[in-house]
């Protein structure tokens, strides 16, 4: 059977990085790509692109050739700013945090179609999911590590201060990890049910040191090329997903979302059905991934979670809690709110 995953890509640009990493251990760019068809001149193309698969390989190698578990970790603390392109700079000539991670879930699919970035903003709390939209195989750690430790550097670099949070990662603990503590401090949670970043809501409003409003539209307006040629704008189901949450909390109806794209509801049921999913599984996505962040909250109850996520009592939301994770939301938080040490 042929591999969704030759559908998805990243710049190879991110591959160099990773030849630039590996390097530290004495192993050279002709080393790493050895037997993968990969040569560092073409990668050195601004438009060059590696499949899935071929980034698979390239991880195993990596790690075989290095011996380090966590190389994502790493790759993260190298990442740059300027690797991500129009985006990068788009983002860094933002005016605050929420308008950059505005624009990164914007125009992500320039970067990537293999992963997806959600924001969940409630109250206090916020949440940054990334979700893989195909199994990143043996890149997996390696990817979502180097995202989150990435994020990180970014965001305290373009606002000078030191970003407090936590992370939640699907995979598990890679071993020896403890040699990070002082970079983790014990805030990374593995084997969790989803990919997310948690952090305080007053980071959204922390201004950008090289803010530049001129900039900034010159940089959105080729992300808004980049996405047009790459053929994402037709993508529905993305637009429905980014539509279901409401700004001031609680969730979209279908029939609401169908008037904000100008269609009726049996035709937006129809098209979402063509492109292999349905509203209610949109919705419940969301509502999965809410409830993860908002049981992260001591303060909250589980009646106040319950209706936050759209349920109308803790009974229906327990069921549906139980069906998405296995657990009961009280088991979850009581695992969840351990300090990232003892629940790892």
């Amino acid at each position: 059977m042929p591999d969704e995953r030759e559908n998805h890509s990243i710049p190879a640009a991110h591959v160099l990085q990773l030849a630039e990493v590996v390097a530290r251990w004495g192993i050279t760019a002709d080393e790493l790509f050895d037997g993968l068809d990969l040569d560092v001149k073409r990668l050195e193309e601004p438009l060059e692109r590696v499949s899935l698969p071929l980034l698979d390989r390239l991880a195993v190698r990596a790690r075989t050739l290095t011996r380090e578990p966590a190389l994502g970790v790493y790759l993260g603390m190298q990442m740059r700013v300027s690797a991500h392109g129009y985006l990068g700079f788009a983002a860094m000539t933002s005016s605050t945090v929420r308008e950059a991670l505005e624009i990164a879930l914007r125009f992500a699919p320039t970067r990537t179609s293999a992963i997806v970035l959600r924001l969940h903003v409630d109250g206090d709390i916020s949440s940054l999911v990334i979700d893989e939209r195909v199994p990143l195989g043996a890149a997996q750690d390696i990817i979502i590590l180097a995202l989150m430790v990435g994020i990180e550097q970014i965001a305290s670099a373009l606002t000078g201060k030191h970003i407090e949070g936590s992370a939640d990662v699907t995979f598990p603990r890679p071993d020896d990890f403890e040699r990070f503590d002082e970079i983790a401090r014990g805030r990374i949670r593995f084997d969790q049910p989803v990919n997310q970043l948690l952090f305080p809501s007053s980071m959204l409003d922390l201004p950008i040191v090289l803010a530049d409003p001129v900039a900034r539209r010159l940089a959105q307006e080729q992300c808004e090329r980049e996405l047009d040629a790459l053929g994402h704008r037709g993508n529905l189901a993305a637009r429905v997903r980014a539509l279901v949450p409401r700004p001031d909390g609680g969730f979209h109806s279908l029939e609401e979302i169908a008037a904000m794209v100008h269609v009726s509801p049996r035709t937006l049921k129809r098209k979402l059905a063509d492109q292999g999913t349905g509203f209610s599984e949109l919705l419940e996505q969301q509502q999965r991934e809410r409830a993860l962040m908002l049981l992260r909250s001591p303060e909250l109850s589980l009646e106040n979670i319950a209706e936050r996520v759209g349920y109308s009592d803790v009974a229906n939301f327990t069921r549906a809690f139980r069906r998405w994770t296995g657990l009961t939301p009280g088991a979850y938080r009581r695992a969840a709110t351990k300090p990232a040490r003892e629940g790892a």
